[in-house]
């Protein structure tokens, strides 16, 4: 399968998130690890909260779908 290319959002290249799979706390900052569109598993990355702003929809959905399984 070839790998997707990156989009142009304010003249910088970015990669389409899939699905958010997880999240943990590092040094006081949160990081979720991502899925990216068009790519296997072996290129899940972690990324920090702050870099995930264009894609802040499938955060909040895994963060609800998160509280949803822990009530």
């Amino acid at each position: 399968m070839e790998k997707s290319k990156p989009v142009v959002a304010d003249r910088v290249e970015e990669w389409i998130v899939k699905k958010i799979l997880n999240k943990r706390k590092v040094r006081e900052m949160m990081k979720y690890l991502v899925h990216w569109k068009g790519f296997t598993v072996k290129n899940d990355m972690c990324e920090n909260e702050e870099d995930l702003e264009n894609t802040k929809e499938l955060v909040n959905k895994f963060e609800e779908r998160l509280e949803a399984e822990i009530k």
